[in-house]
């Protein structure tokens, strides 16, 4: 199999260089490309002794502890072959000396150091890879997807509710872990019987949950960045509502769910100083006053201000925790004192962000620029000759007022000349 130069597994950490006639020169790890790096912060510190288990890495998060029975002189990056059951496995070399045995001796708590560490038994590092054994190891890699492919077409067939979601081969092809993920207890004998027909090799089935596939898979979180469980989680830790509730976060399933469908991990990232923080709050839910009792309606943790509303007034009021505290000592007295709320204190008044996630935000604004008009003073502007003055003002005076407003009495005399008019024309028509 000829396998090009530089080319990165990830799923390993490991990036090879072979000759131009396919054959492999070297195979070298490449530092946090993995979830599995260690840092050594124990490297200039000169050991006390010399440490035989080494930690081993393979695939995604799956490590070992194993022992170096033939005292190689092993790094940090090499990749070594390691005891499996059956044959062997390709692994690298992930953390050594005092670092591998802490690990290891937190991972199994009941033993101690430097005396049952050394009786138990582990599992061997045979040797340092050989190019063939890492030539094997790149073509059983090679072969993982189309597997977990043509397994899955096999569990539909079958009629299973269940989903392969990776395969994990072993480095001398003779094993591989199917893992999967499912609702229900799956039967899959039946299932195990084709596969190992279909593929030649053993089979191990290791059920996941979601979050492992969403580690698995990969992708982007909606704060721009890499997944978590894909990046850098090794160990998942049960995220409940409480974390939610402790932090005062909005309940909505559509913001607070992952990509897998739960809860988010990071929601338990800064819980732990919600939670120092709410030991400092007293536990009250209203508060009586001289002037009446004050209801608590909400309470900032990190600035530790509690707010208060008095009756129906919807308007709320800061008060500082200290002084909770003094008016809570005197309510057990039987005594009130007046709320004295300080003016440097946060500002309660709701402010409205709508509009500010608006689309068009970021666009330059295109107001038209209007057309200036020259100003004329009064000694540049031109005077009308005196004739045309006289004759503009006569017309003025000779056009009748509009809209203008007519007196009760001058009415009434027009009224008056009217009717004597009309009694005239009544007595010469009798005539």
């Amino acid at each position: 199999m000829n396998i090009d130069k530089g080319t990165l597994y990830w799923s390993r950490g490991c990036v090879t260089e072979t000759a131009s006639d396919g054959a492999i020169m070297s195979c070298k790890s490449v530092k946090n490309c993995h979830k599995l790096t260690v840092y050594n912060w124990l490297k200039n510190i000169p050991a006390d002794r010399e440490y035989d288990i080494f930690e081993v890495r393979f695939k995604n998060t799956r490590k070992g502890f194993y022992r170096n029975v033939n005292a190689i002189d092993l790094k940090e990056g090499d990749i070594v072959a390691v005891e499996a059951s059956p044959g062997h496995d390709i692994g690298i070399i992930s953390a050594l000396g005092p670092i591998a045995e802490i690990k290891f001796l937190k991972s199994n708590p009941h033993f101690k150091s430097g005396e049952n560490s050394e009786n138990t038994e582990l599992k061997k590092i045979y040797r340092t890879a050989r190019p063939v054994d890492i030539e094997k190891w790149q073509e059983a890699v090679s072969m993982e997807y189309s597997t977990m492919i043509q397994a899955r077409k096999i569990a539909s067939s079958l009629n299973l509710n269940m989903k392969i979601g990776d395969v994990d081969f072993q480095g001398d092809k003779t094993k591989a872990i199917f893992y999967y993920i499912a609702d229900e207890r799956v039967d899959f004998r039946e299932l195990i019987k084709v596969m190992a027909d279909t593929f030649k090799i053993r089979i191990e089935m290791k059920q996941i949950g979601a979050r492992q596939e969403a580690g698995l898979i990969g992708g982007i979180g909606p704060c721009g960045r890499e997944l978590c469980c894909a990046q850098w989680i090794r160990n998942f830790v049960s995220v409940s509502t409480n974390s939610v509730r402790y932090q005062e976060i909005s309940v909505n399933p559509l913001k607070l769910a992952g990509q897998c469908s739960k809860l988010k991990c990071c929601l338990n990232y800064e819980l732990d100083t919600y939670l120092d923080a709410w030991e400092t709050f007293p536990k009250i839910k209203y508060l009586e006053t001289s002037s009446g009792t004050i209801v608590l309606q909400k309470t900032d943790v990190l600035k530790g201000v509690m707010y208060f509303s008095s009756g129906d007034d919807p308007k709320i009021f800061p008060v500082p925790v200290e002084r909770v505290r003094e008016m809570i000592a005197l309510n057990k007295k039987g005594e009130t004192t007046e709320l004295l709320i300080d003016s440097n204190e946060t500002d309660s008044e709701f402010i409205s962000a709508v509009g500010e996630d608006s689309l068009t935000r970021f666009d330059t604004s295109r107001s038209k620029k209007k057309k200036k008009k020259k100003k004329i003073s009064g000694q540049d502007k031109p005077q009308p000759p005196a004739s045309a003055a006289v004759s503009e003002n006569r017309s003025i005076q000779n056009k009748p007022a509009k809209n203008k407003p007519v007196l009760k009495q001058e009415q009434n005399k027009s009224n008056r000349k009217k009717n004597k008019n009309q009694n005239g024309r009544k007595e010469n028509s009798s005539l």
